[in-house]
């Protein structure tokens, strides 16, 4: 049978430790037979990047606005540990946080759904997407210890010298200030990023914040989003047939409890950091939770959403068996292959990501699994497999489609 030809390449992302390991498993036993596969290749390995002094973390993203889509490997975020073990020249930042910055974009995270993996919440049949905010925010905060009694005012000074000056709190004595500030152009290309991928994927759409509480902050957020909707979305939406509503964080978590699933909710920074972590926790596992960075422009880059898996690399560097679950990092890969099908009409790249999606997950509801998963479901007298037999038995199961 011959190969499925590409015609634009992906931009590839190598990533670090066991993640690193997978990433080249897959792409033996699952993708290369089949696919004639083009790639723009970045080493984002954390030994490559401080030796390039992390230009090959900028040129990837700059690859990544070139050609449209990449597939990313998890990478190492250091820390003062990392920095002894890898001898790194100094303390790297993240370089999800760098080609994030460098596309402008906005990342969504979905459960993968599985039988026999059942969510906590029982009545979500459907995924729920989770639009975090990746700007601003207490992420970028500044904070000052108050020493004693005082004012504390918040100031801004305009170009041409006008000052704003705002009474925060009169302090009777020791106490604790924060500063936070998001800007308009970011939140308006977190909101077109939300819009637009709400119509790719044609979900509904949810935006919460508490703008009654926070009338001018939070407030902005909420008149940006309702702006851009009715001058730009709005009747696109009604033709595909999904929907897009405000409504306060309190309101949404309520909602989403009762929910059946099947739409994206999109938060601000912080809240979409805490509840991406609550719907992956309760959906069953990170191992199972996709994550795909956005831009306002329409440039897509995938990921799984979780870390290097640094335990089980360890017990790989000494010849020990691993039972690491690659799924996620699979749907990666069939993610940027679908998206670059879709953009280059290549019916049957799509096709094979759909197809290899399926074989994954009916390896798994057939009994075949690795140890993260054999522990939390609910199908009975299972086989646990190790890292690269999994990858094995899924390429077996495709085969037999």
């Amino acid at each position: 049978m011959s190969k499925i030809q590409m015609i634009t390449p992906l931009v590839e992302m190598d990533g670090d430790e066991m993640t690193r390991i997978l990433w080249k498993m897959i792409k033996e036993h699952l993708i290369i037979p089949y696919v004639d596969l083009k790639t723009e290749y970045y080493d984002l390995g954390l030994e490559y990047r401080n030796e390039t002094n992390d230009q090959v973390t900028v040129d990837s993203a700059e690859a990544t606005k070139k050609y449209g889509v990449a597939v990313k490997c998890a990478t190492i975020t250091p820390n003062a540990a990392r920095m002894t073990e890898y001898n790194l020249k100094e303390m790297w930042k993240s370089p999800n946080g760098t080609i994030r910055a460098a596309l402008d974009g906005t990342v969504f995270r979905a459960p993968i759904i599985v039988k026999g993996i059942e969510p906590c919440v029982k009545n979500w049949e459907k995924p729920i997407t989770l639009a975090r905010h990746a700007y601003g925010d207490v992420y970028k905060n500044t904070e000052i210890k108050v020493p004693s009694a005082g004012k504390a005012e918040l100031v801004f000074t305009a170009e041409d010298g006008t000052k704003t000056v705002e009474t925060i709190h009169t302090f009777n004595g020791p106490g604790i200030l924060q500063g936070i500030h998001n800007t308009d152009k970011s939140i308006t290309s977190f909101a077109k990023a939300c819009f637009n991928y709400a119509l790719d994927t044609k979900q509904d759409l949810w935006f919460s914040t508490k703008d009654t509480i926070s009338k001018k902050y939070d407030h902005n957020f909420k008149d940006i989003f309702q702006k851009i909707y009715e001058e730009e979305f709005k009747e696109k939406f009604e033709a595909a047939g999904i929907e897009y509503f405000y409504t306060l964080i309190d309101d949404a978590v309520a909602r989403v409890m009762k929910a059946k699933g099947g739409f994206i909710w999109a938060c601000k920074n912080y809240d979409g950091d805490v509840m991406s972590d609550m719907v992956s926790s309760a959906f069953g596992s990170l191992a199972m939770m996709t994550s795909v960075l956005v831009s306002p422009s329409g440039v897509y880059e995938y990921e799984a959403a979780h870390g290097t898996v640094q335990r089980h690399y360890y017990k790989h560097l000494k010849g020990e068996e691993t039972s690491t679950n690659s799924i996620a990092t699979i749907f990666a890969w069939t993610g940027a292959l679908r998206k670059r099908g879709e953009l280059d009409n290549i019916p049957e790249l799509c096709a094979f990501a759909d197809k290899l999606e399926r074989a994954s997950l009916k390896t798994i509801e057939d009994g075949k699994m690795t140890k993260d998963l054999a522990l939390i479901t609910s199908l009975e007298n299972v086989t646990v497999l190790n890292s690269e037999d999994f990858i094995k038995e899924i390429a077996k199961t495709y085969e037999t489609m």
